[in-house]
């Protein structure tokens, strides 16, 4: 007996006439979960549907027409169609007529709690972010070792910024340990000094990002002591490892360029800044020679006799004028003294005396006649009561006590 060996096509077609003769694969209802959604410009939405065992690949064309909005990635839909074999692939799909949500994922539930959680906690806010040094030495990626992410990082840092060494901590970016290898390089990063630790990967699905949104590489990132910048995904894509470090870059590449500056346009701005200055130093010299040019030629410098012979001039008249003045009060003085001694009071002191003598017994005498005593001694007498003198009847009344004083003493007496 003869075998016959078929084609590939002739298989493919065989079971595309076995699927087509299935009325259950024609017209289908079937729920799950969106995952690797991508709309072309075709128009055609290409995407994956799964649930907790199992996936299958979709396909809608005229998505673009036949939808209000693009589903995302982690939305629970209900899709309406049927299932046939693309012969290209030889491999089943799910070719939707209908698509209608039904919830949220639960990939995106826990990422929104886990986002409230961490927000109320603080980790988002702005004053716990640290800046990016603007010349680092050494920055640090955390990301797979093979992967097209340290490539591009690499690369764009010695394009920019050759002098700085960049230091790869290799670890699993995908997969159920992801998450804690991501943490255990985090850690292990602070060791070695570093300026900038970029953590990330390349894009993916939600599923294929998923470590980057769990708890603990979140608050390995948060406690990270070096400025961290996030660089996961491309720049659709959203981790809660974005929100919680210091500075979120839309690409790995674009994490590199954020993390260093440009080479060419340092030393554009250093080149510039030296001629600015040498220009700010050439003339304020220019300016400095020609003060000193001008200084140097006047006829202070010149001619520096004619600085002290005015103040010799000057001297000599003072000097001059000091000496006439001294001579001239001395004369006068002298005059004064020699006027002095002709006077009849260096001549006769005595006359002096006599003189205050005579006028002092004159003024004695005419105190002497003012005296009250004297009065007393003619006959009369001087009341007081208690120390003062009374000089009328109206001062006193009945019972007051009086001190009459006489020439020869004093009398106490009380008025009746």
């Amino acid at each position: 007996m003869v075998e016959e060996y078929i084609t590939v096509s002739k298989v493919t077609d065989y079971i595309i006439e076995l699927f087509r003769s299935d009325s259950n694969l024609k017209h289908v209802l079937i729920k799950g979960e969106l995952s690797n959604v991508k709309l072309y410009p075709s128009g055609h939405l290409y995407f994956t549907l799964k649930d907790e065992e199992s996936q299958i690949k979709g396909v809608m064309f005229g998505a673009k027409y036949k939808l209000k909005s693009k589903p995302k990635s982690g939305t629970k839909v209900l899709i309406k169609g049927k299932i046939e074999v693309y012969k290209n692939y030889g491999n089943y799909q799910l070719y939707a007529d209908e698509i209608l949500k039904d919830g949220i994922g639960d990939l995106h539930r826990k990422f929104e709690e886990l986002k409230e959680k961490l927000n109320k906690e603080g980790l988002f806010e702005q004053d716990h972010k640290k800046k990016i040094p603007k010349f680092p030495k050494r920055i640090g990626v955390v990301t797979a070792a093979n992967g097209a992410a340290i490539r591009d990082i690499i690369t764009t840092i010695k394009r920019r910024w050759p002098l700085c060494e960049v230091m790869l901590f290799p670890s699993l970016v995908q997969g159920e340990r992801a998450g804690e290898n991501i943490v255990r390089q985090i850690k292990r990063s602070e060791k070695f000094n570093l300026d900038t630790l970029i953590v990330g990967r390349g894009g993916g699905s939600i599923e294929d990002l998923w470590a980057f949104n769990e708890e603990i590489v979140a608050r390995a990132i948060y406690m990270c002591n070096t400025p961290v910048i996030s660089a996961v995904g491309h720049e659709i894509d959203f981790t809660i490892a974005d929100f919680v470090a210091d500075l979120r870059a839309p690409t790995p590449t674009a994490a590199a360029e954020l993390a260093v500056p440009q080479f060419k346009e340092i030393r554009n701005d250093v080149d510039q800044f030296n001629s600015r200055v040498n220009l700010a130093i050439n003339k304020t010299l220019n300016e400095n020679m020609a003060r000193l040019d001008n200084i140097v030629s006047k006829k202070v410098f010149t001619f520096p006799g004619e600085i002290y012979a005015p103040k010799e001039m000057q001297l000599d008249l003072t000097v001059n004028r000091l000496v006439h003045s001294s001579k001239s009060l001395i004369m006068k003085n002298q005059n004064r003294l020699d006027l002095a001694k002709s006077s009849s009071v260096f001549k006769n002191p005595g006359s002096i005396i006599k003189a205050k003598k005579e006028n002092y017994l004159l003024q004695f005498s005419k105190l002497e006649l003012l005296n009250p005593l004297n009065t007393l001694k003619r006959g009369y007498t001087l009341a007081k009561s208690e120390g003062k003198v009374i000089s009328s009847s109206k001062d006193l009344k009945s019972g007051d006590e009086l001190e009459v004083e006489f020439n020869d003493g004093n009398v106490n007496t009380k008025v009746i």
